[in-house]
């Protein structure tokens, strides 16, 4: 497949005219008075705002929660942070060994960071201060599915060879899913729809991009660039595109960095911008238009310059300049918004938190231009287990052929997800469910109801999910209403 060479001009601090930059914070690691540390740069008023003193290292990278809320790191000595954006707090809860994997992902409803360490997978919960730990050996690269039930991560097969594997975040139901047989895989990453993941490979002089469909293992290779050294690939908030640094050279510039796009499956590559350094972190807007990126380097030396594009008009211009800066990384949300919306159900004794976009439908069903949910009952025998099947599997397929359930508990009740196989017929919008056993039967129009249903799109179940609470109430209670 071609790529393409369109090239584009870069122009200096002056903002092209209609071009906004009211898009949100990038999180950049800097050395400001020879002290590395974690910086917040607000595009819509051009200020940078320091929010460690002290306590970052070359290496650290700021990882932003989905709700753009918090951001974690790997600081000195190794130390793991998570800040508070909002209180400006500081909390240090591990340290990493030397030499160790430092990535770290947040799970989609921004309470645990999921990191390896000492032939563990660790999930810590940050809002309970309580740690997981699920025996890996030689693992890295965990990453959390959107379901919140399952990671993905890179570990040796039974050859020894680095594979990647999902895993359930109990320990069990351990799946491969690569069949790799070269070098080890590094920079892994799950798209954020859970549909594919990325990795490089074998390692620094030689870096390959390669992409992996998770439900079939099928895997496409990303050409790349002209030497074959092709670094910090990112997904794209919409999951169908990848931006990566490509490393070329000729006499005048000698070493120098393409800024690239390319589909998922390999597809569609083309250059956007160059850079100065010989390789360059990128990072997305939260609308997946602009691409921010490193230049300003020096013989290869450190990044000094912070750049943006737009690809709806492709001028590079400057956002910072004269700083050192080693990572960056664009807020999730164009605003850092707290306000949150409480779905509150005297019918069906349920309450819980949702996206504060969302419009009201009726009063069992929500939905915006991003997801949805809707709540029902169902009355139905003692065996929970049964009662997912039923739903999961009910004759008109309404989850595709091989949907997957999880076992849980929601307020210490049984419970089960149920996700959506890719076969799912679209109509169904990405359709998943929770079933919840009632504490006490509900009763609801005269009938008796033993489960709560909850259906929302599968990106944002579990976040919503997490957040569900029962009325606590008998069923002298319900009848009282009846009567």
């Amino acid at each position: 497949m071609q790529s393409s060479y369109q090239t584009f001009p870069e122009v200096r601090p002056a903002v092209p005219y209609g071009l906004s930059l009211d898009r949100g914070f990038i999180a950049y690691t800097a050395d400001r008075g020879g002290y590395y540390d974690i910086w917040l740069y607000n595009l819509r008023n051009r200020a940078n705002v320091q929010q460690t003193n002290g306590l970052g290292d070359s290496f650290s990278v700021p990882l932003w929660s989905p709700d753009s809320r918090k951001i974690a790191f790997v600081g000195k000595n190794r130390f793991l942070y998570v800040i508070s954006v909002i209180t400006g707090s500081i909390a240090c809860i591990d340290q990493l060994d030397e030499g160790a994997d430092f990535s770290l992902n947040w799970s989609s409803d921004s309470k645990k960071i999921a990191y390896t360490k000492q032939n563990h997978i660790i999930l810590y919960n940050v809002m309970s201060h309580r740690a997981q730990k699920i025996k890996q050996s030689h693992s890295s690269d965990v990453q959390w599915f959107p379901s919140g039930v399952e990671l993905l991560f890179q570990a040796p097969g039974v050859l020894g060879i680095s594979q990647l594997f999902r895993m359930r975040i109990d320990g069990t139901g351990k799946q491969q899913i690569t069949g790799n047989t070269n070098g080890p895989l590094h920079d892994v990453q799950l798209s954020p729809d859970g549909t594919f993941a990325l990795y490089t490979t074998p390692g620094a002089s030689i870096s390959i991009i390669y992409t992996v469909e998770i439900s079939t293992g099928n895997v496409f290779e990303v050409k790349g660039g002209p030497l074959a050294k092709n670094y910090f690939p990112k997904w794209s908030p919409n999951s169908l595109y990848i931006v990566y640094s490509a490393t070329a050279y000729d006499e005048r510039r000698g070493y120098y960095s393409q800024i690239r796009t390319v589909g998922r499956r390999g597809e569609n590559d083309r250059i956007w911008a160059f850079s100065t350094c010989f390789a360059s972190p990128v990072t997305w807007s939260p609308d997946g238009r602009r691409i921010a990126y490193l230049s300003g380097c020096t013989e290869q030396e450190f990044a000094n310059e912070m750049r943006m594009i737009d690809l709806a008009y492709p001028v590079s211009i400057s956002l910072i300049q004269g700083v050192t800066i080693l990572s960056l990384q664009w807020s999730p949300s164009f605003r850092i918004d707290c306000s949150k919306r409480t779905y509150k159900n005297p019918v069906y004794k349920v309450q819980f938190y949702y996206p504060p976009h969302w419009q009201k439908v009726n009063d069992e069903r929500y939905q915006g231009s991003d997801g949805f949910l809707q709540v029902s009952a169902v009355s139905a025998g003692e065996n929970i287990e049964e009662v997912c099947r039923g739903e999961a599997f009910h004759q008109l397929m309404p989850y595709g052929s091989m949907p997957r359930i999880f076992k849980t508990r929601i307020q210490h009740q049984e419970a089960c997800f149920i996700f959506p196989s890719p076969d799912q017929p679209a109509e169904m919008m990405r359709q998943a469910a929770l079933i919840v056993k009632y504490p006490h039967p509900v009763l609801i129009q005269g009938t008796t109801y033993n489960y709560f249903v909850l259906w929302v799109d599968e990106h944002h179940l579990y976040k919503i999910a997490s957040t569900l609470t029962f009325y606590q109430t008998t069923m002298r209670d319900e009848e009282s209403q009846y009567t």
